[in-house]
């Protein structure tokens, strides 16, 4: 016996059908006590932020607060965290090698010039947390911590997005000071992409491929030009043509970039000029873009 539903119930019916699909269509964020993860609405995850660092790490360093992976539309991964060849490595991340205030700290990871140990930059919550069809956001509210003690706090604005074959990952960033901070000033440090290095590696810029001589670490004058922003073209092993873009915001503080094609590293160091003067409990902010595109990155979204 055939059943016909009622005018009612046919239009609830396709109120809930409705909604499955814009729910399926759009961006999906969720977290639990290790990642936020940003699924792109075909299902394929885009970016992980990492919120303590992962158990059995190869990592350097105990911080976390960290993007990776970062991947292509199509899936492909274009970042790398503790390589073997610098194991304070991490993905997308912010840290400086050398800082003095009320504490000094080497909150990088290298540990020539500033403690290390108890150096760690720790989450502290999440908010904001939504998405749309168009992309999705998230807060996230970081301490930097020197022997327990918190030397800086963080609010990082993360938006994640999508335009033709690339995934936009924009990044802000206010940083407030608990006393007067020195970034001492040094070629490399501060906001990074480190990159994969196997297979070809083409370093890009507004005017083209780049062939700068690679930069010295004790050498700020070494650092190649300013630019608005470099990228990465990857020739993969399996085939796959693959790049990672980093756009510095115009409002940034000038940087000249300690960008490493051999490790895939882009850096944009705002120390490299000279040293920075952070002002106790006055925000300092930040802004990038990370683009990472199967194929090459359209200019439009750099420039």
């Amino acid at each position: 016996m055939i059943r016909f539903l009622s005018r009612g119930s046919l239009i609830l019916w396709i109120a809930v059908l409705a909604a499955v699909s814009v729910h399926a269509e759009r961006f999906q964020i969720r977290h639990d006590d290790q990642a936020v993860i940003i699924t792109a609405p075909d299902g394929v995850e885009a970016v992980r932020y990492q919120l303590v660092r992962p158990k059995g790490s190869s990592l350097s360093v105990d911080s976390a607060c960290y993007f990776h992976p970062f991947r292509t539309p199509a899936g492909t991964v274009v970042t790398e965290v503790a390589p073997p060849d610098h194991r304070q490595h991490r993905g997308i991340f912010l840290a400086w090698v050398e800082m003095h205030g009320s504490r000094d700290g080497d909150f990088w990871g290298w540990g020539e010039t500033a403690p290390i140990t108890n150096r760690v930059v720790v989450n502290r919550g999440l908010r904001n947390m939504t998405s749309t069809i168009h992309g999705a956001r998230f807060i996230a509210d970081n301490e930097w911590l020197a022997d327990g003690v918190v030397v800086m706090r963080e609010r990082l604005d993360a938006r994640v997005s999508r335009q033709g074959a690339a995934n936009i990952l924009d990044l802000s960033y206010q940083l407030i000071p608990a006393t007067d901070t020195t970034l001492s000033r040094w070629a490399f440090s501060g906001f990074s992409v480190r990159g994969r290095k196997d297979g070809s590696v083409t370093a890009l810029a507004p005017e083209g491929p780049v062939h700068f001589p690679p930069p010295k670490t004790r050498e700020p004058d070494s650092n190649w030009p300013a630019r608005p922003w470099y990228a990465y073209r990857f020739g993969l092993p399996e085939g796959v043509v693959a790049t990672v873009a980093l756009r510095c915001g115009p409002e940034n503080p000038p940087a000249t970039w300690h960008n490493l094609v051999d490790i895939g590293l882009l850096n944009p160091a705002i120390t490299a000029p000279a040293a920075v003067q952070l002002k106790q409990g006055r925000p300092f902010e930040l802004h990038y873009r990370v683009v990472a595109a199967d194929g090459e990155v359209p200019a439009r979204l750099l420039d």
